[in-house]
């Protein structure tokens, strides 16, 4: 699950390490909140850098970051987050070199706004809104906001390294025999082929959670256990 402790940022506000980066792992997520009228330099010659603003407006490099927006900075790219009169608030996944690379599908688009996306359809009843994948520029890895509705879904696994934050809600995260609660700002990740489940506890509402994995891929791609997948019936 989490980690944590506060940086101070030289440009004014805080960094926290939600989810470090494992060994074998390209992955890692952190969040940042920028105090009014600040800005920060997300140039990194070694990492693209994949965010979630969840709070406040800006900037990123000119382009408008109003409401809830996704962004995207390749390694290498000059980019530069500015907040507005308020604070901005952020979950940023960084995603190193040693990841398989997708062939890229279409152009870069490093704003994205979480309202303007069509959302897809995954496994039963949940749904997702794909952010940042192959087909606008992100080779590394793939954001997602998936949203889960009450109940669990079956045991079933991936096979992409993730890691996930909740934007909003309540649930449990089952890996085995551990249970984990989950509430709005936890984060964790999910090795390949870790078998899982996210469960919304919530009687009505929807469990609302960024995914970003890596290699970049589709986040409607699940697989079941052995055992489950007998379970099931498939009617042609």
């Amino acid at each position: 699950m989490a980690t944590a402790g506060a940086q101070r940022l030289a440009a004014g506000g805080e960094r926290f390490e939600l989810v470090l980066r494992d060994p074998g792992s390209a992955l890692a997520l952190d969040a940042v909140r920028l105090a009014p009228e600040s800005v920060l330099d997300l140039t990194d010659a070694l990492h693209d850098s994949l965010l979630f603003v969840h709070e406040g407006r800006g900037t990123l490099s000119g382009n408008a970051v109003d409401g809830q927006t996704a962004l995207l900075v390749p390694a290498t790219d000059r980019s530069i987050l500015a907040s507005g009169e308020d604070h901005l608030a952020a979950v940023r996944a960084t995603v190193g070199a040693a990841t398989d690379l997708h062939a890229p599908m279409g152009l870069l688009e490093p704003v994205v706004a979480l309202a303007a996306v069509e959302p897809g359809q995954a496994t039963g009843a949940r749904s997702f809104q794909l952010l940042h994948g192959p087909h606008n520029g992100s080779v590394r890895a793939t954001s997602f906001m998936g949203y889960i509705p009450p109940g669990r879904a079956p045991w079933h696994y991936h096979l992409y390294d993730e890691i996930v934050w909740v934007l909003r809600g309540e649930g449990r995260l089952h890996v085995g025999d551990t249970v984990e609660p989950l509430a709005s700002g936890s984060a964790f990740r999910l090795h390949a082929r870790e078998v899982h489940i996210v469960e919304n506890t919530q009687p009505v509402e929807e469990l609302a959670v960024l995914g970003i994995f890596t290699p970049a891929g589709s986040p409607s791609a699940a697989y079941l256990t052995a055992d489950v997948a007998e379970a099931y019936v498939f009617s042609g």
